[in-house]
């Protein structure tokens, strides 16, 4: 849902002028994503997008260069500098880090959004991520050792 949402920014700021977050939550409610402020302001932050200056003196959202990147790139690399280890007990994931980086890994693993995953708890070199059911463990996994190739 997160990742539709994303492309349907980016096609909403090359489309219209939007300068403001509430504009651009109002366009995405019209075409059909329900969200608060809050929302499209993280999303804002997630996608990097920035504001610059039209010819008519207002402003508007662009999405900067380094936003260009592939999100899914930026997390892979994420996970793949802090990952240590990974292990299983029924539906939670436990997942060791270097110090230090549970956060950032724990962010990553967030932000793409598997359907398996319900949330992920991080503290300095630990993340639990609790998974829908023990049945999701062995997709979760394949999906992490793909990210980490």
């Amino acid at each position: 849902m997160k990742n539709a949402r994303h492309q349907q920014i980016l096609l909403l700021i090359r489309q219209y002028d939007i300068e403001t977050q509430e504009e651009l939550a109002d366009l995405l409610n019209k075409t059909g994503f329900t969200v608060t402020q809050a929302t499209v302001s993280r999303d804002i932050r997630q996608l990097q997008l920035q504001k610059v200056h039209t010819e008519n003196g207002r402003q508007k959202y662009v999405q900067s260069a380094e936003g260009n990147i592939d999100l899914s790139l930026r997390y892979k690399r994420v996970l793949k500098d802090a990952y240590v280890s990974m292990d299983i007990s029924g539906n939670i994931i436990v997942l060791r880090t270097i110090s230090g980086m549970a956060m950032a890994a724990a962010a990553a693993l967030d932000s793409l959004d598997w359907r398996e995953v319900l949330g992920c708890i991080a503290g300095d070199d630990t993340i639990m991520c609790i998974l829908r059911s023990p049945e999701d463990g062995e997709s979760f996994i394949n999906k992490v050792n793909e990210l980490l190739r």
